[in-house]
Formats: C-alpha cells, structure tokens, sequence
C-alpha cells in the first residue's frame, strides 16, 4: 500500500494529485457510525423529531435567520447613526469635539459589558427570552436619547442602549448553529456576518433636529422587536427538551447554585479567553480590524465633509460604498464554499473548520470587501469550531472587539489631523499589510491549535485519526492466502 499521507484537509492513501479537501470514499467505511457524535444521552425522539430545530422546514428555518440578522442590525444602526449627530449634539450641549466622541464610544463600552449576560445566559433561559428582553431594553432606552435634557443623560442612555443591543449580536450566530446543519451554516453566516457592517447613511439634514436620529431608530427598533416577538421560536436544544421531556433533560443535572450560575455564565467567556488559544488569536484579529472599521467611520466626516466641503447627504452616499463592499463580500464567500457539500459527504458532516478561510485568505488581501470576507469567514470559523459552545465563543470575542472599537474613536480624529489624511491613512494601510497573510497562518496551523482546546469537539482531527488507524491496521493484516 502506498505511504499514507494526512494534513487536516484531507487523508488519502496516495501520492497522486488528489482534489483539496478530499479522500477515496473506500477509507471511510471503515468508521463506526458511533464515531460521527458523541451521544451519551437520549435526546430526541429518533432522527425525524420535529421538535427537533434542525428537523423544522426550510422556509421557518430562513424566516428565524432573517429575524435574528433584523435584530443584529438594529445594534449596528445604532451605533454608527449618531455619528451623522454628533457635530449638531456638539452644539445643542456646548462640548468639546472629545466629549462628542464618547456618543459612540460608549455605547461600545455597553457592547463590552453586555455580552458577560446575553451570551453565556442563553444556557439558563434559551434564546428567545434573550431575544425579547434585549430587544425590548434597547427600544426602550431610545427615549432616553431623544429626550435627554443633558449630555449625561444621553450617555447613559447610549452606554444601555447598548448594553441591550448587544444582545441578538451575541446569540445570532448560536441560533444559526442550532437550526442550520453545516452545509448551509455557512450561507446563514454570510448573512448574519454582513448585518455587522450595514449602516444607516444620512438620517439628519440641514435643519432637521439631531433628536430626529434616535426617533427614527426608536420606530426601526419597535417594529423589529415585534417581529422578534411574534416571529422568533425558541432554537436552543437544552430548553427545548426540558420543554419537551424534563426527564432526559441535561438542564436538570446542572448545579443551579448561585456560584455555578455565574461560573457557567457570566465567567465562561473569561475561561474560554484563558484557556482557548485559538480563540484569543482570532479574537485579536477581528479586534484589530473592527477597530479599523470604527476608525474608518469617524473619518469620513473629517476627509469629506471637513475637507472636501460634502453636505450630509452626500457624505451618507460614501457609507453606501460599505454596504456595497459587504454585499460582494458576502457573493465571495459563498462563491468560494461550493466546495463545502463534497467535503461534508467526505468528512462525514465535520469538515475541517478552516475550509470556511478560503475567501478570507482572498479578502484579508483587500480593503472595503476585505472586512466583510474576514468576519463571515471568521465568525463562521467559531461556530463551526466551538458548535454549543458557540455563544460564549462569540460572547467573548465581541465583549474584546467591542473594548477595541469603543477606544478607536477617542483618538482617531486627533491623529488625522496631526499626520494629515495621507500619512494617517498610510499607517493603517500598514496594519492592514502585516495582518494580511493572518488567514493563511491559520488555515496552515490551526489544526495544530484547536487539538488543545478543551471546549471544540474538534471531530473533524477525530476522523482523520480514526482513518488513519485504520489504515494502519489494514497494513498489518497478512496477505490473502498465507
């Protein structure tokens, strides 16, 4: 038999030039069906369960995504509108142009502090429930922004607004893993990742009162959370089956004490930080970038209103390129996982994490379609690799990306106008450059990293030595005949 030859993409038991990602379908037989999941418990009632999420029919399953990306893009309008407002509100209270910056900066610094809650308390209410009550909160708080008397007031109404909005963002990408089997998670993904970067262009005017900014969010808002509300099914399988059947249940065996509530929520991101290095170093990437992004955002007004003399309106038309750039970001992405339904029949359902950083090897390369590719390709990469854990996963990694972001803005603008626009602008170009070859370091290593994770189930490396022992053994069997 020839040397077997294993990477983890593919095990084949050839030299030849085998297709990526690939392997004879003969080896893989060879693999008990028990092998494929780790079942330890009766869950559900057989495969066909229709209270199982996955089992529910196509068109619920995309009416629940598009719910949860409407939810997650009432976070991203609301973070981003204001800074249209911010020289109008500058005015309205009498501020220095650094007080005016905190309008998104704390806002951010809700999405840092939020995520402790809304990600990891799924485990304890489900989804839905975090749905609705951040959902609700975050409209709520919309009156105190457009009401507010002093420029306190509309911080701490900022600072909550965002602590809610955060909320959806944090648990989409766990609904999408609940419902969506993995061949197409990754379009579901593509859609929810493409939600993080759409903005509101110009919803203020010459004349027009800044507060008009949070009343028109407060109407998006309300509507949204009444499709969340009236839309949304619960997706998470441990509250399902304690609805279904408390006895079988996990929930119940769990210690409900305080101390391990809290363990189990509100410091889980924190342990995942710690002990999970593939996390922390994709965590760091996407921190860096969407900070770059919320750089990128302050410094329009500063390049096209302050020195090419654009109106609001006009300046709203240079947002619109973002959305374009995320749009076509998103079509390379799923033009570059059609890939993705041979290996899941190869890999038998658990293809490598990695294959999601085909397009991001591409876009990391790239500015404007760049971001969108990076965190579709990303995200997808954490929900694949972290699977139940995913929520905490996404938690933890929005809560640091966030902390990035909300600091971004309180220096950007000074360093635009100390440099100048083109050296400013050069030196993040030189960010850019040195994060470029990222993708592919962890497309060639990250195997060799998530192997050490405690919370991945990593069944993709399960497989591959699975297939490899197997091989092993056939090479020991005596020849036919002796």
């Amino acid at each position: 038999m020839a040397k077997l030859q294993v990477n983890h993409h593919s095990v084949y038991a050839s030299e030849s030039s085998t297709p990526r990602g690939s392997r004879p379908l003969s080896l893989l037989p060879t693999l008990s069906k028990h092998s494929e999941v780790n079942t330890s418990e009766i869950t559900w009632d057989g495969p066909e369960d229709p209270a199982n999420p996955k089992k529910r029919s196509v068109c619920r399953k995309w009416i629940i995504t598009f719910i949860s990306v409407l939810a997650t893009l009432n976070g991203t309008f609301a973070s981003s509108a204001p800074s249209f407002a911010t020289a109008a509100v500058r005015e309205a209270f009498r501020i220095s142009s650094e007080e005016s910056y905190l309008l998104t900066s704390v806002f951010l610094i809700g999405y840092v502090v939020g995520p402790l809650l809304w990600g990891p308390g799924r485990e304890i209410v489900g989804r839905r429930p975090i749905f609705v009550v951040t959902m609700s909160g975050h409209t709520m708080f919309y009156l105190g922004q457009a009401l507010a008397a002093n420029y306190q007031l509309l911080l701490i109404s900022r600072f909550f607004g965002g602590f809610f909005a955060v909320g959806p963002l944090v648990n989409a990408g766990g609904v999408i893993a609940d419902i969506w089997d993995i061949e197409t998670r990754g379009k579901a993904t593509s859609l929810f990742s493409a939600s993080v970067f759409l903005g509101p262009g110009s919803l203020i005017e010459a004349g027009v009162s800044w507060r008009w900014v949070f009343w028109m969010m407060m109407v998006f808002s309300s509507i949204s959370t009444g499709i969340v509300f009236f839309g949304l099914s619960e997706t998470y399988e441990p509250v399902l089956l304690l609805q279904k059947e408390p006895h079988i249940c996990t929930l119940e065996t769990n210690d409900w004490s305080p101390k391990a509530t809290i363990d189990r929520t509100v410091l889980r991101p924190f342990k995942m930080l710690a002990v999970e290095p593939i996390l922390v170093l994709v965590t760091f990437y996407l921190s860096v970038v969407y900070g770059a992004l919320y750089c990128l955002l302050e410094t329009i007004p500063i390049i096209f209103m302050e020195r090419r003399h654009f109106n609001l309106s006009q300046t709203g038309l240079v947002f619109t390129g973002l959305g374009v750039g995320t749009s076509l970001g998103a079509l390379l992405n799923h033009h570059m996982s059609r890939h993705y339904t041979a290996l899941i029949e190869t890999w038998r359902g658990f293809p490598p994490p990695e294959e999601r950083l085909l397009a991001t090897m591409i876009g990391g390369c790239l500015l404007g379609i760049g971001i969108s590719t990076i965190f579709i390709g990303f995200l997808s990469y954490l929900v694949d690799t972290y699977l139940i854990h995913s929520a905490t996963a996404l938690a933890a990694n929005t809560l640091c990306r966030s902390l990035m972001a909300a600091g971004f803005p309180l220096f950007t603008v000074q360093i635009f106008h100390k440099l100048g626009i083109h050296w400013a602008s050069t030196v993040l170009a030189g960010v850019g450059v040195l994060l470029a070859p990222s993708p592919f370091l962890f497309y060639k290593y990250g195997p060799r990293i998530r192997v050490r994770s405690k919370f991945a189930p990593c069944k993709d490396l399960e497989i591959s030595a699975t297939v490899i022992n197997a091989c092993k053994d056939d090479e020991k069997q005596p020849p036919l005949g002796n």
